[in-house]
This record gives structure tokens, sequence and C-alpha cells, in this order.
């Protein structure tokens, strides 16, 4: 009978939580220097992760980019299983191996055979393709909402009647926005590969989150014993769509007021607290009433006063005054919904929101929606007269402070797409007619 012994692997320290195989292939590794079989020597250096089958081959492993992230800070390089390996090296200066088994690793190690580092992959040719706006037809007071809220990353909520093109609203906004920088489709990327959703095929793609109503608290904003993210920080560097705001429940919307203010979550467990995340930006859309027909000319709404109250109390005062922009979207009558196309392109659109955010990294290095209360003082700077407007608006509408910094950030937005240095009576009146709320349940 042949010689056989037993090993511990200690995975210090113990009160971090360990889960999944990614510790196979460093544990392996381990027991080979530990028996002899590979020199110590040979793993300084290096960092490796890996789930191991029980034939030897290497299982993919979550949050690649992450590992690739910290091993190039590190100075180290890593080795990863090849599906893996790719998605790694999309990090700057990274210097990733890829492998196919337990024993192409050792015998990289040994000096017999060396691992080649992956190959880039490819964007897929129609992965950035959006729905066109020009698809939309009328609607021309929600597109140019549309653009505001693309050129300044402003957050955005839509009501009107079921069909009116709410959602098809919502669905082209991606398509008017600036490129994500290499910085930022790194953030998001990293955040995707911890849930494993991150497809390097569509590297920078900005993401597209669009949960059900029924989405509780913990997969919003990420909870689980070991703490993963929530959709808001899936979202991060792109946009969340919530349809039928009123639909979800309000403690998950209460949820989203600190990181719709700070761009970051922290979830806290009782032996551990990890901080996400979640720089989004916020769509959302709801109906006028619970049946969606209020202030139908054709009276087909039977809601009472106190039902419509009841369904727009699920959207606390606080929430709302964290969002930019409100807007009422009608419904489209027969005639503009079988005439031809006339609206503008999405590239067309996306053309000027790309002037405006230009304009925007040049003077303050960040879009207009992320300035903080000292940055709107230095760069929202406004004509007198319109000043003088907003005074009088404040206090006819009863603008917080914090809806009276959101008016001030759009009107800037506004004032960079007319290519303006100072905002003027014009852009703060548009600015101040998209913060009026809600109309009246009554």
């Amino acid at each position: 009978m042949k010689d056989s012994f037993s090993c511990t692997a200690n995975l210090a320290p113990a009160d971090l939580p360990k889960e999944g195989g990614r510790f196979d292939l460093p544990i392996a590794l381990g027991i080979l220097a530990a028996s002899g079989q590979i020199r110590v020597e040979a793993l300084k250096g290096m960092e490796f992760a890996g789930e191991l089958s029980l034939d030897g081959s290497l299982r993919p492993v979550r949050g690649a980019l992450a590992m690739a992230l910290a091993a190039t800070r590190a100075g180290r390089v890593l080795v990863l299983p090849a599906e893996s390996a790719a998605e790694a090296a999309l990090a700057p200066r990274a210097q990733v191996l890829a492998a196919g088994s337990l024993l192409q690793v050792v015998a990289h190690l040994v000096g017999s055979q060396s691992l080649a580092a992956p190959v880039l992959p490819q964007a897929e040719a129609g992965a950035i393709a959006w729905p066109d706006l020009a698809e939309v037809r009328g609607q021309a007071a929600a597109k140019r909402v549309l653009e505001i809220a693309a050129a300044g990353r402003h957050s955005l909520l839509m009501f009107g009647p079921p069909g009116s093109g709410k959602s098809m609203l919502a669905h082209r906004l991606p398509g008017l926005l600036p490129p994500m920088d290499e910085e930022e489709a790194l953030a998001s990327a990293s955040v995707l590969s911890l849930t494993g959703g991150f497809n390097a095929a569509q590297w920078a793609r900005r993401p597209f989150r669009a949960p059900h109503h029924s989405a509780s608290a913990a997969a919003m904003v990420g909870g689980g014993g070991s703490p993963r993210p929530g959709e808001i920080s899936l979202a991060h560097n792109g946009l969340l769509f919530l349809d039928e705001l009123p639909e979800f429940d309000r403690r998950v919307l209460e949820c989203l007021r600190e990181p719709l203010e700070t761009g970051v979550i922290t979830v806290s467990r009782v032996a551990r607290q990890v901080d996400f995340p979640a720089r989004f930006q916020l769509v959302a859309a709801m109906n006028p009433c619970p049946c969606g027909y209020r202030g139908d000319p054709r009276g087909r709404c039977r809601c009472t006063p106190d039902r419509v109250a009841r369904y727009r109390d699920r959207l606390s005062g606080p929430l709302l005054d964290r969002i930019d922009m409100l807007i009422e979207v009608a419904a489209v009558d027969t005639a503009a919904l079988h005439a031809s196309a006339d609206g503008e392109s999405s590239a067309a659109v996306r053309e000027r929101v790309m002037r405006a955010f230009a304009l925007q990294q040049r003077r303050q290095g960040k879009p207009n929606a992320w300035l903080g209360a000292a940055e709107i003082d230095a760069h929202c700077g406004a004509e007198p007269p319109a000043i003088q407007l907003l005074a009088k608006a404040s206090a006819r509408l009863g603008l917080s402070a914090r809806g009276t910094h959101r008016l001030l950030r759009v009107a800037r937005s506004i004032a960079d797409l007319a290519a303006r240095p100072l905002i003027g009576v014009a852009e703060m009146s548009e600015a101040i007619q998209l913060r009026r709320g809600l109309p009246e349940s009554a």
C-alpha cells in the first residue's frame, strides 16, 4: 500500500469570508510546494486563482478584472483560467497568464512549458447599437428633456398614461450618452465581474439596468451574508430604469436616497461592512394614477382622489426632491402615431450632447449632475435677471436648498447645450418648468 499523507490549508484571516472555488488552484500549488514537487521560489511575484475540476482542468471564476487590478497595484503576475484571463487582460498594465489545467501551471513553474498571455476580446459589432430616438413618434418635449438629461447626466421622472412612450424614451437615453472613458469602463466592469455578469466583448458599454418592481431592498442596493452589489451598483456609470415607480416597495425606494446624493452605497452586516460604487443615472416612469388614465378626456379614469393620493404617497418628498427633472408624457394622437418619422436621430442629438459634455469636462472635469455645493457657486453663474427669476420660483414652488441646487445644475446643462457661458432667463425658465413636480391628485 502506498504511503499517504494529510495536510491542512490555513485560509487566514478566519473572519474574512471565503466562498467559491477560486482558492482551489492556490491551495493545490501550496500542497505541491510543501511536498517539494515544485520550488517555493517559483511562486514568488505571482498570484493564482481558479477552480479545479476533478480532472485537473481549470474552471472560470468571478471577479477576474478586480483581481487583475489588485495584482497590478502589487506588481505581480496573475495566473487565471483561460476564460477568466481574457477579462482580466482588459486591466491596463496587467500581467496576466492563461492556463487550461493544473498541469499547465506546474509545467510553467518548473520551466518545461510557458503559459501564454490571453488574447484581448474584441467588441461585438452590434453590441453598442441602442434603439434610435427617431423611432419615437411625436413627444418633442420629452425628447428635449432626454437631451438635457444626457448632457448633464441628470435624473428624470416621466409620468403619463399607459402607451404614451415612457419606456421607449427611457430605452433610447443610453444611445444619447457620451462614451465611457477607461476609468469609468474599468469601474463598471469590475462591479459586474464580481457577480459574473460581465461580458468582455461588451467592454465600455454603459450598463442599463431595469429591475422589476418586485425587487427587494437587498436586490436593489446589495446584501447577503457575504455582501454582493445590487442593481444600483451594477448600474454604476450607467442607467437605472425603474418602470412603474410607485409599484416598488416604499422601503426599497427610500434606499435610493443616499446613493443618489453620494454615489456610494454602504452595506453593513454584523461582522463586515462593504462600500460599493453606485454613481448611476436614475430614469423612472409612472402612471398618473393606479388605473393610468387620470386626466383622459374620454373619462376612462375611475380613481377617487383618495386612491390617487395613496398611490402617489408611495413616493416620499425627500425622494422626489432628489430627482432633477419631472415631465409629463402625454398620449400620442393617432395622426402623429401613423405619420412618417420626422424627429431627429439619436446620432444627431448625441452630437449636441457630446459638445455640451466636452464643455463640462474642460470647465469642471465632471458632469453637471455631480457638482457639489461649492462647485455650483463656481460654475453655475447666472445673469442678474435669471437670478431674480430663480428667487421668485424658489419662493413660489417652496424649493428646498437641495431642490434649488438641482435646478441650477439643470439650468447649467441647458446653457451648455446652447454654448452660453452664463445661465440666462430662457435656460432658467426651462429648468424651473422641469422642477414643478407632479400635478395635484385632486
